[in-house]
């Protein structure tokens, strides 16, 4: 039995309030996009050795990876060995910051790492080693 009146019907809601639902979809895409900005990916693979301290690295600096096959990379560019020094200098110009993160692979001949090295001492940079902080 049906003990309203036929006014006191009630009606099936038609409008949502979306913006509870905007606010938390805001809130995620800021922490995402303020969240990766702060991990640098690197499409170059290089398994980096383990260390016991680490610190920050960020776009200021020329950034070299030596893979375990023994390709060069300067910011994510290929180069050839004979192309490294000229691509590193290319590089220099662009960041003042004047120093190099080199992020050799555990595998890679410690022979391109210190050619590397020469090079960023002839340019007068500063080098960093890039490890992987020990996980205790």
């Amino acid at each position: 039995m049906d003990f309203r009146k036929d006014e006191d019907r009630l009606e099936s809601l038609t409008l949502f309030s979306q913006s509870s639902l905007t606010d938390i979809v805001l809130l995620l895409l800021i922490f995402f996009l303020l969240t990766s900005s702060f991990v640098t990916n690197f499409g170059i693979k290089v398994d980096v050795p383990n260390a016991e301290t680490g610190a920050q690295t960020d776009n200021r600096f020329i950034s070299v990876a030596i893979t375990s096959k023994g390709e060069f990379y300067v910011d994510g560019n290929r180069v050839t060995t004979g192309q490294l020094a000229s691509e590193i200098r290319r590089v220099k110009q662009n960041k003042p910051e004047g120093t190099l993160v080199l992020r050799a692979d555990k595998e890679a001949i410690v022979d391109n790492a210190v050619r590397v090295m020469n090079i960023a001492k002839a340019l007068d940079l500063k080098i960093i080693m890039a490890t992987e902080r020990n996980s205790e």
